[in-house]
């Protein structure tokens, strides 16, 4: 369909409306997520908030889609053209919601909801995804397993911040799990009887520092040592880390991920401790968001009163699993600002502020200007038109692959 100047501010107006009449609802949600927060993989009473709210709004509802118990899949309409809007909802051990995930959780079933009654009209299906494990582990990655993002044209959510902002990208990120195996020996009777694998470890992490100094720009290694030893006068005969590999793209986090392996295979050489090395959840892309989204999303925000800061697309903030869905469906992640003093996301203080006044207009706000932009990808026969042959295209490549 087409629709232009008043009759797209009429729809507009009709998403609106629609949203106020769940206003109390949505809002309910984002209090009840942050007062009961759970983590990744289990957030059960949080998906099944969810899809009760969306089943109750006529949403073809089924929880524990794709095989993951805390997944969800809503859908309403019939149209070709299909909208998907991701819902995150877990939250941080020990700071609960920290990274504001009840604000972007219902700020989607706000979106949801608002689109939900002109779905018909606008030839759309709305697709909400109920999306676990964003923090750690990667919801969104098994999803695209399991063909949940198949079908989309595009896909959206907000995120919490501390203001607007639209166009930025991520960290490609790899997380690993590490474990040096020695021998134990008394360490003053007979050392060189045992196998030091904190040593192993040690040495691991003296060649990583080393490796620091040609690391490409923006490219970042952490990590903590979670043991090395429980008594001085034994030779460890285990130590463990956890590490983390930041990149700017997918492809330069390969090549990082193989150089930091072979900074702990160097430890195993130099002192014959045995190491065992495996990935934690899956590996983050970096998230590239579709600039002419980004602008309908932009307008849309902004007839809302909302200020939207420019931002270089090159800029990188964290990670995140919507990087995956990016690389595979015209994505935006925009962030919906609140007053959160001077603090920022994944610090206690945030939390506190997820409740406020502010942060429940950012709910209702990032919900609208979705639905909003939403309208203009599925009314403006350019946005239409390109994001329709986007899919084709994937489909093609997937039957072609398939052969």
């Amino acid at each position: 369909m087409t629709a232009v100047g008043p009759a797209r501010d009429i729809l507009r107006e009709h998403a609106r409306t629609a949203l106020t009449g769940r206003q109390s609802s949505v809002l309910a949600l984002s209090h009840e997520l942050h007062t009961d927060p759970e983590l990744a993989y289990e957030e059960h009473r949080s998906a099944r908030r969810i899809a009760h709210l969306a089943e109750q709004a006529g949403f073809d509802t089924e929880l524990g889609a794709y095989g993951l118990p805390t997944a969800v899949r809503a859908t309403a309409g019939t149209g070709d053209m299909v909208i998907g809007i991701c819902a995150e909802y877990d939250a941080l051990p020990g700071i609960g919601h920290a990274c504001g995930h009840n604000v972007n959780g219902a700020a989607s079933l706000a979106a949801a909801l608002a689109l939900a009654p002109l779905a018909d009209e606008l030839g759309i299906t709305v697709k909400l995804l109920g999306t676990p494990a964003e923090e750690s582990g990667g919801g969104k990655v098994d999803m695209i397993r399991a063909g949940a993002f198949d079908d989309l044209a595009t896909a959206m959510m907000v995120h919490a911040a501390p203001m607007d902002a639209v166009g930025m990208s991520s960290l490609a990120i790899s997380s690993i799990e590490v474990a040096y195996s020695g021998v134990p020996a008394h360490a003053a009777a007979m050392p060189h009887r045992g196998v030091n694998a904190a040593d192993a470890m040690m040495i691991a992490q003296v060649a990583i520092a080393a490796y620091r100094q040609q690391l490409v720009p923006e490219n970042v290694i952490s990590g903590i040592v979670t043991s090395a030893g429980e008594a001085a006068n034994v030779i460890p005969d285990r130590s463990t880390a956890l590490y983390d590999c930041r990149a700017r793209t997918s492809e330069e986090l390969a090549e990082l991920q193989a150089r930091v392996r072979a900074c702990f295979e160097a430890g195993a050489l130099a002192t014959g401790a045995e190491l065992a090395m495996q990935t934690v959840g899956n590996d983050y892309a970096d998230l590239r968001q579709d600039l002419a989204m980004s602008g309908a999303y932009k307008d849309a925000a902004e007839s809302l009163g909302r200020t939207i800061a420019p931002v270089d697309p090159n800029l990188r903030a964290g990670s995140t699993d919507m990087g995956n869905v990016s690389h595979l469906v015209p994505t935006i992640h925009p962030t919906i600002g609140y007053d959160c003093g001077d603090t920022i996301m994944h610090h206690p203080d945030f939390t506190r502020y997820g409740t406020t006044d502010a942060a429940d207009r950012a709910v209702l706000d990032g919900g609208l200007a979705m639905a909003w932009t939403a309208i203009t990808l599925a009314t403006d026969p350019t946005h239409r038109a390109r994001l329709l042959a986007r899919r084709a295209d994937r489909t093609r490549h997937v039957r072609r692959t398939d052969r």
